[in-house]
């Protein structure tokens, strides 16, 4: 079955009646420029392969912000993008969705970040090349002016695209404001650029790898994902969550430990499946569900988005949600 038929479970965490829910998210962290190649036959190396391309937006943070902003939460934006027709046209998508983006800082020191994904014709990731050098401009100062709009938020999400200095200048912040603090570790290097300290953040997502490289574990001493939510609670992360593809997730919280199983889907491309699983997850928070109803949606939007042929579904919306949510007629 297909996650549109087989959602009845995450009903619970959807905001009622298809609506959105109140309140306002914040995003900082990567605004990229995707190139997709899609290879049609496997992939030999040191020669040319047939492929077929696309291009498209991206970014964890940005692609977060699209998801939230398509189930309709108020949303704010804040990077730093280059100043070149690339950088303005990522702009531009946003405030079409109604992002609010007027804390994203431009520089014409570096070109806006691009990253090129190689995908093999099993639709999995087989080489991903990035240039994001332009994020080592989002410093502590961009933090600053962009503070006002990030205290009157209720949500933080932050990705590890930040320097290590911009993150720790956050989360040493973040006592002065009302908001909750998600994260997200997008890579095993970048997930270094967390302090040792996670007791700022209130919701950490991060996948296996990811998980034991913060650990600073090598392969010998590799945890399952429940170990290391476990670990990376201990470190004083208020809620874990361990992403295991299609194996689902491993969840937890001051309650204990559970298995969150990923939906059935029909993949058709899985670039931005993780970026959709923290949108819908944050987006069931917002709408008041715990985190275990929460991560259920996260689940469901992302098993929606590998059936699309887009790294954000472009018609995601609560009505979708609350469609495929649904209960089936007797």
């Amino acid at each position: 079955m297909t996650a549109g038929q087989s959602a009845g479970v995450a009903n619970e965490a959807a905001a009622p009646g298809g609506m959105a829910p109140e309140g306002r998210i914040a995003c900082l962290g990567g605004a990229v420029l995707d190139r997709k190649y899609h290879a049609r036959n496997p992939l030999i190396a040191a020669t040319s392969n047939p492929a077929h391309g696309s291009r498209s937006f991206g970014g964890v943070a940005r692609n977060v912000a699209e998801n939230l902003a398509r189930l309709g939460v108020d949303m704010c934006f804040v990077s730093v993008v280059g100043d070149d027709e690339g950088g303005r046209a990522l702009l531009r998508h946003l405030q079409e969705l109604g992002v609010d983006v007027d804390s994203v800082e431009m520089t014409d020191n570096h070109p806006t970040a691009e990253y090129v994904a190689v995908l093999g014709p099993d639709n999995d990731l087989a080489l991903g090349i990035a240039d994001m050098d332009v994020f080592e401009a989002f410093s502590a100062d961009v933090l600053g002016r962009a503070w006002p709009a990030l205290a009157a938020c209720d949500w933080v999400f932050m990705d590890c695209n930040l320097p290590a200095a911009t993150i720790a200048a956050l989360m040493a912040r973040k006592c002065e404001a009302r908001f909750r603090l998600a994260v997200d570790t997008v890579s095993s290097p970048k997930a270094l650029r967390l302090p040792g300290d996670l007791s700022a953040v209130d919701l950490l997502f991060t996948n296996e790898d990811e998980a034991n490289a913060l650990l600073g574990l090598g392969p010998a001493e590799r945890l399952s994902a429940i170990e290391a939510a476990t670990a990376l609670r201990g470190r004083g992360a208020a809620n874990v969550v361990v992403t295991m593809g299609a194996r689902g997730s491993a969840i937890i919280t001051e309650a204990g430990t559970r298995f969150q199983d990923a939906f059935p889907a029909r993949p058709v491309d899985i670039t931005g499946a993780g970026d959709a699983m923290i949108a819908g997850t944050l987006f069931a928070l917002l709408s008041g569900a715990s985190l275990d109803a929460a991560a259920r949606t996260g689940a469901l939007v992302a098993a929606l988005t590998v059936e699309s042929h887009s790294s954000v579904r472009p018609d995601l919306s609560p009505a979708l949600l609350a469609a495929v949510s649904a209960p089936s007629p007797a």
